[in-house]
């Protein structure tokens, strides 16, 4: 699936079932991914963004965000595990609306520095409101600077659930991550209001996996 600007592969997206929400549909439109990835960027699939990291495909950046829609009303807070690009990110702050904060962590300080300045170059008012901030870290750990968050986004497969980033975890809140080494699903983590945990399964994936800065950088 393929198209020749940013609405087409959107409305592709829509066509194609991946979402029904109309905030995800303009949260979507409203960021361009042709900003954020130099090949190919209207074409359903990952992209190599270098430092051994990938931008997900759409489809998977589109089943995100409408997995964590309740989750994402305006002035909810949200952490971006793996910002890589910053596409997501852009598109998780369009989602909580200027009330809204989003913090986007990566451990490689070149695609922190990509994500930046993509944002600067798309959305420059994002990081001059602090809507969006990115920040280098080791994400497997969160960012208890900024927690707890309404909902965590985690864009590279854990081998084991993180229980740092359940514990940030507002309640109720949730967290979209992919699990798992050989054989990998996205889980959905739901923590209700008495701070209870439950985890499903959603879906077989296939994503890079959530390690240490120079495991990734190694390849």
């Amino acid at each position: 699936m393929t198209a020749s600007n940013n609405s087409g592969l959107v409305n592709n997206l829509k066509k194609a079932g991946i979402f029904q929400s109309e905030r995800v549909e303009n949260a979507m439109k409203s960021v361009d991914r042709g900003k954020y990835v130099n090949y190919d960027p209207y074409r359903d699939s990952p992209q190599q963004i270098g430092y051994g990291a990938t931008i997900s495909a759409p489809h998977m950046h589109a089943h995100a965000l409408e997995n964590l829609a309740p989750f994402l009303q305006p002035g909810m807070k949200v952490l971006d595990v793996g910002c890589g690009s910053g596409y997501l990110t852009a598109c998780l702050a369009e989602m909580v609306g200027p009330e809204g904060k989003v913090v986007g962590i990566d451990h490689i300080p070149q695609l922190v520095k990509l994500a930046t300045d993509n944002v600067m170059n798309d959305r420059p008012e994002l990081l001059e409101s602090k809507r969006v901030i990115f920040v280098l870290g080791d994400g497997r750990k969160g960012y208890p600077e900024e927690a707890p968050y309404d909902c965590i986004h985690v864009g590279a497969a854990a081998e084991k659930m993180p229980q740092d980033l359940i514990d940030q975890l507002k309640s109720p809140g949730r967290i979209f991550i992919p699990v798992g080494s050989n054989s990998q699903y996205i889980y959905q983590i739901d923590k209700d209001n008495d701070g209870n945990v439950t985890k499903k399964s959603l879906m077989g994936v296939m994503y890079v996996p959530l390690t240490d800065a120079q495991k990734q950088l190694r390849g």
